[in-house]
């Protein structure tokens, strides 16, 4: 045979056709299918419950398919454990970090496969390196011997990023990485990516921002109801026709805010300090009206937050709802005065992971549906359902545990949850978080509406569009201080970050 020049391509590093899961009645995915090529970064998309978490919980070895093919580097594989993924050179980075609170930044990162030194012992010193290493690759700073308790979602996210990477794995898949991270870091965490493609590894990125997809991916996979819709090359296609396959159909509006007539006072917070965290915090919140507390990741801003409901304590100042005083660090009282708090993390501070959808949905409203001391499973059901249709949740079933819900669902879960209450003031802290596109316009919507109706809305948001889109005022923090406060006609982007990085003194000239 004569010889040949032409080279065999190498197989694609990660491939998945027609994948099949279902979870008894329930089919997650339908027909998930994936072509990851070596040296390249594929955006996987879709709107939550598309079937995005199923198909990536497959690659990683915590489920079986029941049916389509899963090959690695063109061999066929069928994973029983994230034991064998990881072996296999599969690396994710789940939406939601899942370190141990009780350990080190080190021993974190470590998990499981901590290297010995002489007579056996663990090698401290040498871990403790390769985490400052890791760290100085992606451009942050974390104390690596601080336990993980109590850090913040940002930095949590930084280390299962490097944990990964220090697994030199060959396929990365990121779920929503940076969604708790601000511009510099995310751009800090795309150079690690570029350089990592860079390197013929394969990585799969899964975000809901747009910009994010189509300044750092390669190619772009849409999902929709658990089964492929298309893949392109980032340059053949465009936003709005990724948005379309994704929901089936256009989403003319992502920021539907309506004008509402403003009235009086709901929310009054005077010298709100806490020595460390945030200091002589003041702002109203009237009847009406949606006030954006914007800044960078780490300002402050869900501390001030959890303070005014009562979680966290505070040493100075005064909360009024309505004008009466509510007791600090009494989130009992904040509730019965008309409060409420979506937290930033769901599954930790929102959700009870092991009970059912409506259990979730009627945790805040329990004494509300009780009688006799008793709660019908079907009062609970029909208090869970009225949400659960107007938020539009994907489940079947309201007795589909919590836990097993996509991220966007879990966070309409825990939405639906507080406005059971019927609250005067509402306090969100990153109300579209992991969720899709589609849903994000029906939570926009769904705030307007509720402002529109009189509620007062404080909302904590990263996202600067969303900030400017949806805010009334919006109230700028840096360094635990409000540093401006800038009406809706006069807030745009450059005067929000330039307030969210200078000082106060400077963002006042």
């Amino acid at each position: 045979m004569p010889p040949t020049d032409q080279q065999t391509p190498a197989p694609p590093v990660l491939e998945l056709s027609k994948v099949v899961k279902s979870f008894g009645a329930v089919v997650a995915l339908r027909s998930g299918s994936l072509r990851l090529e070596q040296g390249s970064i594929h955006a996987l998309v879709g709107e939550n419950g598309a079937g995005k978490s199923t198909l990536v919980k497959i690659v990683a070895g915590l489920y079986r398919r029941d049916a389509g093919d899963l090959r690695l580097r063109g061999e066929e594989v069928d994973f029983t454990s994230t034991a064998q993924a990881k072996a296999a050179g599969v690396a994710v980075i789940y939406q939601e970090p899942t370190l141990f609170p009780d350990l080190s930044v080190t021993e974190n990162v470590f998990m499981g496969r901590q290297p010995a030194g002489r007579f056996g012992r663990i090698d401290r010193k040498r871990m403790r390196q390769e985490v400052e290493g890791l760290f100085q690759r992606l451009g942050v700073r974390i104390d690596p011997d601080r336990l993980a308790e109590g850090l913040s979602i940002a930095d949590q996210q930084i280390i299962e990023i490097a944990k990964a990477v220090s697994l030199d794995a060959r396929v990365l898949i990121m779920d929503e990485p940076t969604a708790a991270l601000s511009g510099v870091e995310v751009e800090r965490l795309f150079a690690v990516a570029r350089s990592l493609r860079d390197e013929g590894r394969g990585i799969v990125f899964i975000s809901h921002r747009f910009d994010e997809v189509f300044s750092l991916c390669d190619t772009i996979t849409v999902m929709r109801d658990g089964a492929f819709v298309s893949t392109d090359p980032t340059d053949e296609v465009t936003e709005d026709e990724i948005v379309r396959r994704m929901v089936g159909r256009d989403v003319t509006e992502l920021f539907p805010k309506q004008e509402t007539e403003i009235g009086g006072p709901l929310l009054e917070v005077d010298g709100l300090t806490s020595p460390g965290v945030f200091a002589d915090v003041s702002f109203t919140v009237r009847a009406g009206e949606i006030v954006a507390l914007a800044g960078l990741v780490g300002a402050g801003r869900s501390e001030i937050a959890r303070a005014v409901f009562g979680v966290d304590p505070y040493t100075a100042g005064t909360v009024k709802v309505g004008g009466r005083s509510i007791p600090k660090h009494r989130p009992v009282a904040a509730m019965a005065a008309g409060l409420a708090l979506v937290p930033e993390d769901r599954r930790k501070q929102g959700l009870v992971l092991e009970e059912s959808v409506s259990r979730n949905a009627t945790l805040a409203i329990r004494s509300k549906l009780a009688k006799a001391g008793f709660i019908r499973n079907a009062a609970e059901n029909q208090a869970a359902r009225v949400w659960s249709s107007r938020l539009q949740l994907k489940t079947n079933a309201l007795d589909t545990l919590a836990g097993t819900l996509s991220g966007g669902n879990q966070q309409k879960v825990v939405l639906g949850k507080w406005l059971a209450t019927d609250p005067r003031v509402l306090i969100i802290d990153e109300p579209t978080r992991g969720i899709d596109v589609g849903t994000k316009a029906e939570v926009h919507r769904l705030l307007s509406e509720l402002a529109g109706r009189g509620m007062g809305i404080l909302m904590i948001s990263s996202e600067l569009p969303e900030v400017l889109g949806m805010a009334d005022r919006v109230l700028v923090v840096r360094e635990g201080r409000i540093t401006a406060e800038l009406d809706r006609a006069a807030a745009d982007a450059e005067n929000v970050m330039f307030a969210a990085t200078h000082a106060a003194e400077e963002a006042a000239r």
